[in-house]
């Protein structure tokens, strides 16, 4: 079955594409405060909703970056409803061949939920400060363990402990590369459950209304065995979160995570 059909049927109910709430969305934006002619790129941006939002907010200069052609025509359809006009732009293209016409010229660079474009967290934090101005906005979404994932559920959901770090991790591998960290997004339950169940339904949804495609059964099989996992082991054990960092304009006094101990803070930088 083809990937991007697979996802397109499976996230049709989605507005955004990841474990996190349209609430929590909105406060990312209002936290931004860009100016009307900021200059953003969003890596592997889905359906565009971030973007939009910005573009809504601000009136933004964006560029939109996206492998599936499913979800760029859905970005594209989305502007037109809600931000005709706009100066934002939807590439359909894979998000590492992505090169900024010039190096820090960008306000905002964000990749939320799809590091696996850049081939990590930290790599993808790498190719996103290399994009932003100083002062400019990084702002990733990435998964962390809850809690030491078991061998049956790495072997049942095809993954490795090596994966993803913890919820600090995540943070301290922004300020490993200068970045400060400014507000983190923490998924809770609720949203990981809405996340999956729109899934579910969705799925259910199409298998009704298209019971002659030949992808079907492939469909159900993945869903439902995605479904088992999360349900027994996933939930409990992963965690997602936005993480909003911000290059820094100059070279200041800042306190790390890794600057502190088992007893205390060991210093500063």
């Amino acid at each position: 079955m083809d990937t991007w059909k697979f996802y397109d049927i499976t996230h049709r109910e989605h507005v955004v594409c990841n474990p996190t709430s349209e609430e929590k969305l909105a406060r990312l934006v209002g936290l931004l405060r860009l100016s009307d002619d900021a200059r953003v790129v969003d890596i592997a941006c889905g359906k565009g909703e971030f973007l939009i939002r910005l573009a809504e907010a601000y009136g933004i200069r964006g560029i939109g970056i996206d492998i599936s052609p499913f979800c760029i025509a859905d970005a594209q359809r989305r502007l037109e409803m809600r931000a005709p006009g706009a100066p934002v732009a939807f590439r359909e293209m894979n998000g590492s061949d992505f090169r900024p016409d010039e190096p820090h010229s960008f306000a905002l660079a964000s990749c939320i939920g799809a590091s696996w474009v850049f081939g990590g967290h930290a790599a993808t934090l790498e190719a996103l400060s290399g994009m932003v101005e100083p002062g400019g906005w990084i702002v990733v979404g990435e998964p962390y363990w809850l809690q030491e994932p078991c061998e049956d559920y790495l072997e049942a959901s095809g993954g490795t402990r090596d994966d993803f770090g913890t919820h600090s991790g995540n943070v301290e591998a922004g300020e490993l590369r200068g970045l400060d960290l400014v507000h983190t997004f923490v998924s809770s339950g609720d949203d990981w459950d809405k996340y999956e169940g729109l899934q579910w339904y969705a799925t259910a949804e199409y298998a009704r209304s298209h019971p002659d495609d030949q992808d079907l059964r492939e469909l159900l099989e993945r869903v439902a065995k995605a479904k088992a996992v999360y349900l027994r082991w996933g939930r409990d054990t992963l965690g997602w979160a936005i993480y909003a960092f911000r290059h820094p304009s100059s070279q200041r006094t800042r306190w790390t995570i890794g600057d502190i101990g088992d007893s205390g803070v060991r210093g500063h930088v």
